[in-house]
């Protein structure tokens, strides 16, 4: 039986926030707070203050103000001796670095974190950490790596009964059977995280499943009109939270599912905003899988064949320094799709 979700992030004098909270509102709350926390000379909730700021600074795309906010956390709760406050602080330094496409930090800051939170007997901020760890295995395709460390944590969040954990494990077990090809398998479980998510008012994490859910019904059913119906009722709830991140995703994703429908002036014009919106907040995997569609949408629209090779090579290189191996197949499709002659394909 899971409770209601709530944001551990949120903490000090912020804990009264919801995990549906606006990210404006949270990032002026906790701006407000970290002030006073700071006047009256109190570092550990300061630091606790300035986690909140750090994590409202980088859901809105707002990278070097996310940067400087969870340094400044580290910082503060060094000084005050709170072993758990800094790993938090890492937890969010390291997230930070993976959405900029950072790998190897968000590798090392993860690690400390979840050392750090076990050190300090902070048994969430460890789960959250490990968590951490198994996303940037994920999003970097490395899914033996880390499909085990996804259920041990599915297992831990299930026991304690917590709803938005539970929620992103299913979530990333989910793409994990996706990106494989088990289709079926995806469904089910990007269909439990969404009943989960939705029990528990947790609407992050319920748009990222329909998000889920949408691209199944595309690449599987082709049933594009039920897929974009899902897409615009999660767009509702990143709209409402300022999620900057997940809206760019979600049009990305609807991007995808009218390129798979054939509708390709519609996907271009998608992933071009896609697009726009990733370059605004610095975050380079977004970006490069928004100009993959474009690409292959513009190609379908009668691009010069040239350019179209250009822009894929351009992209295979980027995504082989990134380390982004799953998107890096996808590329490599597309060049075999539209650059090489008839007889290479075969």
């Amino acid at each position: 039986m899971y409770g209601k979700a709530f944001a551990p992030e949120y903490q000090g004098a912020l804990t009264t926030l919801s995990v549906n909270s606006s990210l404006t509102d949270v990032l002026a709350e906790g701006t407000e707070r970290l002030r006073e926390a700071e006047r009256s000379g109190s570092p550990g909730e300061a630091a606790r203050c300035g986690l909140a700021v750090a994590e409202a600074h980088r859901r809105l795309g707002q990278v070097r103000d996310a940067d400087r906010a969870w340094k400044a956390s580290y910082r503060a709760a060094r000084e005050a001796g709170d072993t758990a406050a800094m790993a938090w602080a890492l937890w969010s330094g390291g997230t930070l670095a993976r959405q900029r496409g950072a790998f190897p930090l968000a590798w090392r800051l993860l690690g400390l974190a979840a050392e750090l939170g076990e050190r300090g007997g902070d048994v969430v901020v460890r789960g959250y950490s490990l968590a951490g760890l198994a996303e940037t295995g994920r999003i970097q395709g490395d899914y033996a790596a880390v499909a085990r460390l996804h259920e041990q944590l599915l297992a831990e969040a299930r026991r304690r009964g917590e709803a938005r954990h539970t929620v992103w494990a299913l979530e990333g077990i989910a793409q994990i059977h996706r990106n494989t090809g088990d289709h079926d398998r995806a469904y089910v479980l990007f269909a439990e995280a969404a009943e989960i998510a939705e029990r528990a008012e947790d609407r992050r994490g319920h748009a990222w499943a329909l998000r889920g859910l949408a691209d199944v019904l595309s690449v599987r059913d082709g049933d594009t009109e039920r897929a974009l119906e899902l897409l615009a009722r999660a767009e509702e709830s990143c709209r409402a939270m300022n999620l900057a991140s997940a809206l760019a995703y979600n049009h990305k994703m609807r991007g995808n599912v009218l390129y798979r429908a054939g509708r390709y002036p519609e996907a271009r014009d998608l992933y071009r905003l896609a697009l726009e919106e990733f370059r605004a907040m610095s975050e380079p995997r977004g970006e490069a899988l928004s100009r993959l569609g474009l690409a292959k949408s513009l190609a379908r629209l009668g691009r010069d064949r040239a350019e179209t090779a250009a822009e894929l090579d351009d992209l295979a290189g980027i995504l082989e320094r990134c380390g982004l191996r799953h998107a890096r197949e996808m590329v490599a499709r597309a060049q075999e799709e539209f650059c090489l002659p008839a007889e290479a394909v075969r």
